[in-house]
C-alpha cells in the first residue's frame, strides 16, 4: 500500500513529566511507568518502521528527555537512516542537554509555549518558572545551530495572546509556528466546556493564520484544524482569480502541506506500551507492537482502513466538496461525538451540496 505509507510517527516514549498541564493529551506523572517499552524493543520497534518507510519520526511524551535513553534510540533511529525530531516542554534543556540533542543528530526541537506571557504559560503548565525556562531552552538548542519550532495549544484562556504569540516566535527566531487547536482527550475532556473555540471565532483564527503565513516569515502550521486546509484552497483560488502570483506549497519535509487529517493514512502515533493510534488525540487502538509488526498494523487495521475511505465520512463532512483536502478532526469528532467518522464539530462551512437540499426543500 506505498501510496499510504506514513510521513510522521509521533512515539510517546513515556508519560513520565516534570510539568503537570491541564490539557496534558498523556496525562503525565513524575514516575517512568513499568509498561514503557525498554531499550531492545525500541530497537526492534526502529528497525521495522525504517524497513518499511523512511520518515520523520517525532520522539515525544510525557517529556522525552525524562526517559535516561533517549538519546541511544535517537542515535539509532538516525542510524537506520530515519529523520528524528523530538517534541519537549523545553525547561530540561541547558547548554550540556543540547549538546546531547545535537550529538545524537536530532534535526529540531518543539518546545510547547501556551502564552506569550509567563503567567499565562506557567498557570496551563502547572509550573512557575516553566515559561522562562522554555525560552532558556530555546536559546541554548539556537546556540548549537539546531532548528526549533514553538508549538502553541490555542484555547479560550489563551487565544487572545495568538497575535503576540507568533510576534514572540518571530522575536525568538525560531523556524516555524505550529498552532493546535484543543481536542478533547486525556485532560482535555475534563476543560474542554471551558475552553473549547466556538465554531465561527475559530474560522476567523484560521483566516487570520492563513494571512500570517504569507507575511510572517515563518513555517507556519496549523494542526488538528483541518479546516484550515478548505481555508488555504479557498483563499488561494481567490488570489488566483485576481491574478496574484502565489508560491509553492511544500510538499516534503517538516513544512510539508498535504491535507487536513493525517490520522491513519500519513501520520500515527505509537504510546510508550507500544500500542498504536491513527494519532496521538483519538484513542482508538490499531494495534500492538509487542504482539505484531509495525507493517501489519499500518496496512490491515481496520480502523487504519476506515479512516482511509472518504465514503465513510458523515454528516456535513461527508457531503463536503473539501473533504478531500480536509476530511475534518477524527479525533475532535470522536470526542465530542462518540464516532470517529462524524462531522467536524468546531466547522462552520456549509458544503454546497447541503446548501443546494437546503434551498431545494425551501422551494
Amino acid at each position: 500500500m506505498p501510496e499510504y505509507r506514513p510521513r510522521l510517527i509521533f512515539w510517546e516514549l513515556t508519560t513520565g513529566c516534570n510539568l503537570r498541564c491541564i490539557h496534558c493529551r498523556a496525562s503525565a506523572t513524575e514516575l517512568m511507568s513499568p509498561e514503557d517499552l525498554n531499550y531492545a524493543e525500541c530497537r526492534r520497534v526502529v528497525d521495522e518502521i525504517a524497513h518499511y518507510a523512511p520518515l520523520i519520526l517525532v520522539l515525544s511524551g510525557g517529556e522525552p528527555l525524562w526517559r535516561r535513553d533517549v538519546f541511544d534510540i535517537a542515535r539509532y533511529a538516525r542510524q537506520r537512516g530515519l529523520r528524528v525530531a523530538l517534541a519537549s516542554n523545553g525547561t530540561l534543556i541547558d547548554e550540556a542537554m543540547a549538546g546531547r540533542i545535537r550529538e545524537a543528530g536530532i534535526e529540531r526541537v518543539s518546545i510547547s509555549l501556551d502564552g506569550a506571557r509567563p503567567a499565562t504559560h506557567d498557570t496551563f503548565r502547572g509550573h512557575s518558572g516553566a515559561f522562562e525556562a522554555a525560552l532558556r531552552g530555546i536559546r541554548c538548542l539556537q546556540e548549537l545551530g539546531i532548528s526549533t519550532q514553538i508549538n502553541t495549544t490555542i484555547a479560550r484562556h489563551n487565544v487572545h495572546e495568538l497575535p503576540d504569540m507568533l510576534q514572540l516566535a518571530r522575536d525568538l527566531r525560531v523556524d516555524a509556528f505550529h498552532m493546535f487547536l484543543l481536542v478533547p482527550v486525556g485532560c482535555g475532556l475534563t476543560i474542554k466546556d471551558e475552553q473549547m473555540i466556538p465554531g465561527d471565532e475559530v474560522e476567523q483564527i484560521l483566516n487570520w493564520f492563513y494571512e500570517r503565513s504569507l507575511d510572517s516569515g515563518l513555517e507556519l502550521k496549523a494542526t488538528c484544524a483541518p479546516h484550515y486546509y478548505r481555508i488555504l484552497h479557498q483563499r488561494r483560488a481567490e488570489a488566483r482569480r485576481r491574478g496574484l502570483q502565489l508560491p509553492e506549497l511544500a510538499r516534503e519535509g517538516m513544512h510539508a502541506h498535504t491535507r487536513g487529517c493525517l490520522a491513519g493514512s500519513a501520520v500515527c502515533f505509537i504510546s510508550h506500551q507500544g500500542q498504536v493510534f491513527p494519532c496521538g488525540y483519538l484513542p482508538v487502538p490499531a494495534g500492538d507492537l509487542r504482539r505484531q509488526s509495525f507493517q501489519h498494523i499500518w496496512e490491515k487495521a481496520s480502523v487504519f482502513l476506515q479512516l482511509r475511505t472518504l465514503e465513510g465520512l458523515k454528516g456535513k463532512c461527508g457531503a463536503c466538496e473539501f473533504r478531500q483536502v480536509c476530511m475534518g478532526c477524527r479525533a475532535r469528532a470522536y470526542g465530542m461525538t462518540g464516532d470517529y467518522m462524524g462531522e467536524e464539530p468546531s466547522c462552520i462551512y456549509v458544503p454546497k451540496k447541503v446548501q443546494r437540499h437546503v434551498s431545494a426543500n425551501q422551494r
